[in-house]
């Protein structure tokens, strides 16, 4: 069985993880209201999808 001849430093170590952060989710805009969306998404402030109205949204008055 394979075994790591010397301990890896922490250096080392911590530049392989460097990659590891968490992003926030790439948002797009919506091309009705340009309100910013998850991308493959219905619109949350409009309800539109792929230009046409796929969910009917109520108005927050």
């Amino acid at each position: 069985m394979a075994v790591p001849k010397k301990k890896t430093s922490q250096a080392r170590r911590d530049q392989r993880r460097a990659h590891h952060a968490i992003k926030g989710p790439g948002l797009a805009a919506c091309p009705n209201c340009e309100e910013l969306r998850m991308p493959h998404r219905v619109c949350p402030n409009c309800g539109h999808y792929k230009g046409r109205t796929a969910v009917a949204v109520e108005a927050n008055v």
